[in-house]
């Protein structure tokens, strides 16, 4: 009969032995033109954009004292590390379940008949089971484990990621809100010299009166336009200090003319995006934990094997006589195999199957995501270049413009409609020019983060 038995289990553990299998990366990802108009021969010895550590993309002092400060202080970020903490508790757990339980159950009992004298009995016994792994059942529940723990760090490390980029784009506001408070306030003297100035000629009779009324409609204008700009400014030094985790307060920076960048960058080869970029490793261990799942119901089909015995001391062996004690020794060996459990195994495994296939789906749709944002964050990166270079050769030549202006208007050459429009266009332009700066500092934190960078030291 035990001959029987054992071939019976090699039978079944040849034929599940699919079971075992480690995970493996899918084939046929759309790894290889995921980059758009990259040579990736020039690219692929380079190191990326994504590698390099945040210090060295972030050269301002000031905004890397910044992001050491959030990374430490931010509640995303500590309950990033405490989800962390608890997938490798559950590793842990998931490892000693190959180990046997020990149980310790001591009990005792008074006995007395008639007003007798009492009997005192005992047992001090010590009892173990152990689950044999036979056909990977506790083996795929630890991979999965596993995986789960591998997604989390992935998850603590997206988290850092989005949260250097978050603080240093924040920052950088601030200082473009620093510039158009700056450009805004030089505006407004001027603007209001020029009305003191209309309102004196008014008086003399050499200035209309709607000269006078549009300088000051202008002024107000722009007096409304600076309000709303320190509104502004107040509120992303709140926001950046709720993302640090304090409270509100003056935050200490340079200027947006100080930022620098790397001067030459790389994206790398697209298949670093597979273990560089958090979401992609987080999709994939998913993944990986929706496989060993499904080799979790698939081994649900075979015998499950247990063996358990108890150990203990007692004074009480069945005799009428108490003391002395004596060892109770048992040993038991079960061994269970589901013939019908009403369609549940079946269906589980059914089930697996499915959530795998969509955990494959949100893996690739996860890889195409991250291509497109670096796609679009490179063309972004040389377009806000392209930007800034007209946007300043535009306002070299309204400068001239408006010298030309205010002498052909002191000259009673133009009108004051032409200098006040020659003024405005001037100012549209200098704003353009710092909303270029910035959108060039934005684009390069979002291709930075895209290729990954941030995640780890």
């Amino acid at each position: 009969m035990k001959k029987i038995v054992y071939i019976i289990m090699c039978m079944a553990m040849l034929s599940s032995c699919h079971i075992y299998r480690n995970y493996q990366r899918p084939d046929n990802l759309p790894v290889d033109s995921l980059f758009r108009d990259v040579d990736m021969a020039a690219g692929e010895d380079s190191v990326s954009f994504g590698d390099l550590p945040w210090q060295e993309v972030f050269q301002d002092p000031l905004l890397q004292e910044l992001i050491r400060f959030g990374l430490e202080n931010n509640t995303d970020m500590q309950t990033a590390w405490l989800r962390l903490d608890q997938a490798k508790a559950q590793l842990r757990a998931a490892n000693l379940s190959f180990l046997p339980s020990l149980t310790l159950s001591p009990q005792g009992t008074l006995t007395s008949s008639d007003g007798g004298k009492a009997v005192k009995t005992y047992e001090l016994p010590v009892q173990a089971s152990w689950e044999v792994d036979l056909f990977g059942n506790l083996r795929n529940a630890r991979k999965g484990t596993q995986a789960t723990l591998f997604q989390q760090q992935a998850y603590q490390q997206a988290v850092r990621s989005d949260l250097i980029a978050t603080i240093a784009n924040d920052y950088y506001s601030l200082l473009m809100l620093d510039e158009q408070i700056a450009i805004s306030s030089s505006t407004l003297e001027v603007w209001k010299e020029q009305v003191r100035l209309l309102e004196s000629k008014l008086k003399v009779g050499e200035e209309t009166e709607n000269a006078v009324t549009q300088a000051r409609a202008s002024l107000y204008e722009l007096e409304a336009t600076h309000n709303d700009l320190l509104r502004q400014q107040r509120e992303a030094e709140n926001t950046l200090c709720t993302l640090l985790g304090i409270t509100s307060r003056t935050i200490e920076r340079s200027s947006l003319k100080e930022q620098q960048f790397p001067d030459t960058f790389q994206t790398g080869v697209p298949l670093r995006l597979l273990s560089r970029r958090p979401d992609v490793v987080q999709a994939e261990m998913t993944l990986a934990n929706a496989y060993y799942t499904t080799n979790q119901s698939r081994s649900a089909f075979y015998p499950n094997l247990t063996l358990s015995g108890s150990a203990g001391w007692t004074n009480s062996l069945g005799q009428a006589v108490t003391n002395p004690g004596g060892w109770i020794l048992s040993a038991v060996a079960s061994l269970t195999q589901p013939i019908f459990n009403r369609g549940k195994l079946i269906s589980n495994l059914r089930v697996s199957k499915d959530e795998e296939q969509i955990a494959l789906l949100n893996y690739k749709q996860t890889l195409l995501d991250a291509g497109q944002e670096v796609n679009d964050a490179l063309y972004a990166v040389s377009s806000a270049q392209r930007s800034l270079e007209s946007h300043q050769k535009q306002c070299r030549e309204l400068e001239r413009t408006v010298q030309t202006a205010e002498a052909l208007y002191r000259t009673g050459n133009a009108t004051y409609l032409e200098l006040l429009t020659a003024r405005q266009s001037l100012l549209s332009a200098r704003l353009n020019v710092v909303s270029d700066s910035f959108s060039q500092c934005q684009y390069m934190i979002s291709l930075y983060n895209a290729l990954g960078g941030g995640a780890t030291d």
